[in-house]
């Protein structure tokens, strides 16, 4: 499907077909002519179109002509369903300045970054300053990061808690889902800033020489190590979390094996004193009138004394 987009105002609005100065947004489902035609149009490299496509592409730019690419990865739910997979995943977006437009494309249906600019959530949104409208996503991009990031450490917190009282593996999995997620977004972030650190060495969006902009591509950088810095410290946390807790469980696993095995030893002592008079042999005081509590008396008292003793060695 491919959108077209024009700011008046401040404010973007869709329009029928795209003119100078509109942005062109191209998202699934969408037929390989299209971006063949696309391509066409605008004498574009079909790689430009459907390198982002590709959910494990690396965050680049690339300079083709007259016409720029630049590849940057943003954060978005898993639509898988198993519990063992991660939360969120990282997925391109590709952005494509042309002298005529400038073109987003995706893999995903509703993209999260780019739906605030189609919902017109981002304010003074000018599609014919590009650099400027490229600068706003790479920002809300490290946003999205934050947010994802934040809302990854209340669950995180929320999990433990749940940890203190339950020895189920379910937990640790919800542990290791975030902790995949953290990975996909360390990788995301990493790759993000060495690509904002070579387009600003490079100049490659030409905002050089206006002071605002170059002060926001800065101020982004600064928020991508922050962000990248937090995913770093929430994986350090979480591996200690899990490790903390997988020993903990396993000690109250043998805790609970070790009452167990102690009740049995305790339970095993009458049993014994039982089995003795169950033979078919003569036993002493087997005729007596009071045998019968003199055992069971027997019993209770060897008991109490296992029972002391397991108490003296505070196995109990």
């Amino acid at each position: 499907m491919i959108s077209y987009y024009a700011s008046a105002s401040g404010r973007l609005g869709q329009v029928e077909r795209p003119g100078p100065d509109s942005w062109i947004h191209v998202c699934p489902p969408f037929a390989s002519d299209e971006l063949s035609d696309l391509a066409e149009r605008y004498e574009l490299p079909i790689d430009f179109l459907t390198d982002p496509l590709d959910i494990d592409e690396r965050s680049r730019y690339e300079r083709e002509d007259e016409a720029r690419l630049i590849v940057i990865n943003t954060p978005v739910l898993s639509e898988s369903e198993t519990e063992n997979d991660s939360i969120y995943i990282t997925v391109p977006i590709g952005i494509i300045l042309t002298p005529e437009a400038l073109i987003t494309i995706t893999s995903a249906r509703e993209h999260p970054v780019l739906q605030l600019f189609i919902d017109n959530k981002v304010r003074n949104v000018d599609t014919a300053r590009r650099s400027q409208f490229v600068l706003r996503i790479f920002e809300h991009t490290v946003y999205r990061f934050l947010t994802c990031l934040k809302r990854l450490n209340v669950r995180r917190n929320l999990i433990e808690q749940e940890l203190y009282d339950s020895s189920r593996n379910r937990e640790l999995k919800q542990l290791l889902s975030i902790e995949k997620s953290l990975v996909y977004f360390i990788n995301a972030l990493n790759g993000n800033e060495l690509l904002k650190m070579k387009m600003k060495r490079a100049d490659f969006l030409g905002i050089r020489q206006d002071e605002d902009l170059w002060d926001l591509f800065e101020d982004i950088i600064i928020d991508n190590g922050q962000a990248l810095e937090m995913a770093n410290i929430y994986t350090n946390i979480l591996n200690g979390t899990m490790d903390a807790y997988g020993s903990i469980i396993s000690n109250n696993l043998n805790i609970t094996i070790q009452r167990l095995t102690l009740i049995t030893i305790v339970l095993t002592v009458p049993m014994v004193i039982a089995s003795f008079y169950g033979m078919n042999v003569p036993m002493p005081l087997q005729n007596g009138n009071y045998t019968f509590l003199l055992i069971l008396l027997l019993s209770i008292i060897l008991s109490i004394a296992v029972i002391f003793y397991f108490r003296r060695k505070r196995l109990f």
